[in-house]
């Protein structure tokens, strides 16, 4: 059993509320309305709700919502750009960029100074036999939410429909965060001062999601990949930004039902310790996957969260299935990341920052023939 952090929950609750404190007393001393800082009082309520469902998860689940969301927890969206320094530009991406891109030849690994130096722990973040988790046929979903196991259980065992008809694109991929991106050796260790930030499309997610949008249309399921950065040159409003492009493509293809948000994870457990969730296919190390799908608490507007949970709880099944321990437990959340757009819509963690892109490569290729065969089944 590895060991974790101890996190105090009541201490975060109360920076919660200082923060909140602080922001009521700027705009009177600014001379501002306090109704126009409510949005930012509301927003840091709501994140004290959901730590506070956290609190009655078993020992441990504090732990993984703090891994899961080191900077998004208490930031959402908007933050600040977490890199250093702003990303070199890079050509324009095309917008339907399935196409492979060349293979770069790699240097050796640099020497990084003692001083600079962190840890990459590798693990298998599988879940297999957690008790707390909630079986989803060969796959699992661990509940962050206040339903219970049994709704949830429930809400599995009814029929899905997406709506899915032959002809036309199904799959819609997109990327709110495109620049994210990897380590690039497997060495065990990475450079401390390393954003993980790439506007280079053949080093980020636009990379992982040619490999998921190629494996897709090779089992002749029509994919509409969109290699937009809606995270530059500003991170602040990516969600806002990918949610007009996901408008854009069902307005322009009322025969998209799913939409994949592709990103990776960031696991950083101590500032020099990072989490690099692996497991071995065939051989091939491979980035574990992690399916994120919101659910609405009554107040995000999101009517279709069942829909997306039951299409969840299928695909993992299906890569389980087909690839045991490449998927992670799905995360079910009270988040809402535009899922309320499109039947299937899910947003999908390739790997973590300590993963390499090869890794997430392959399992992007993995899961995209699992996906392909499930949407077969489901009429495609």
């Amino acid at each position: 059993m590895r060991r974790k952090r101890q996190t105090n929950p009541k201490g975060i609750l109360s920076v919660l509320a200082l923060l909140a404190a602080g922001l009521m007393m700027l705009p009177l001393a600014k001379g501002i309305s306090s109704t126009a800082a409510m949005p930012a009082l509301e927003e840091l309520t709501r994140q004290a709700a959901f730590l506070s469902v956290a609190l009655s998860m078993p020992e441990g689940g504090i732990a993984l919502l703090e891994e899961r969301f080191n900077s998004e927890l208490f930031t959402k969206d908007e933050v600040p750009d977490p890199l250093p320094e702003t990303p070199v530009p890079s050509p324009k991406p095309s917008e339907n960029s399935s196409s492979a891109q060349p293979e770069k030849k790699k240097d050796p690994p640099p020497e990084i100074e003692e001083r600079y130096r962190g840890n990459i722990s590798e693990e298998d973040l599988s879940g297999a036999g957690g008790a707390a988790l909630i079986a989803a046929g060969n796959g699992r979903i661990r509940n962050y939410t206040k339903l219970t196991g049994e709704r949830i259980a429930a809400e599995l065992e009814k029929p899905i429909d997406l709506g899915l008809v032959p002809g036309g694109p199904q799959v819609l991929i997109i990327h709110t965060h495109a620049t994210e991106s990897y380590e690039e050796y497997d060495t065990g260790y990475y450079d401390t001062r390393n954003g993980w930030r790439s506007t280079d499309d053949s080093e980020n997610m636009v990379a992982v999601g040619n490999a998921l949008a190629k494996k897709l249309e090779e089992n002749g399921i029509g994919v509409i990949h969109d290699a937009m950065q809606h995270d530059y040159p500003s991170y602040n409003g990516s969600y806002q930004r990918s949610a007009e492009t996901i408008k854009k493509h069902l307005a322009q293809n009322p025969s998209i039902r799913i939409v994949l948000d592709v990103h990776r994870d960031g696991i950083q457990r101590t500032d020099t310790l990072i989490v690099k969730p692996t497991t071995v296919i065939n051989g091939r190390k491979a980035a574990q996957l992690m399916i994120i799908a919101g659910c609405d608490d009554g107040t995000m507007n999101m009517p279709g969260w069942s829909e997306n949970l039951r299409f969840a709880g299928r695909l993992v099944d299906a890569v389980e299935t087909d690839s045991p321990t490449l998927m992670r437990p799905v995360m079910f959340c009270y988040r809402k990341y535009n899922q309320d757009l499109a039947p299937g819509s899910l947003l999908l963690e390739f790997g973590s920052q300590a993963n390499t892109l090869e890794e997430a490569i392959y399992t992007a290729e993995l899961v995209g023939q699992s996906l392909a065969d499930l949407l077969h089944e489901l009429g495609v």
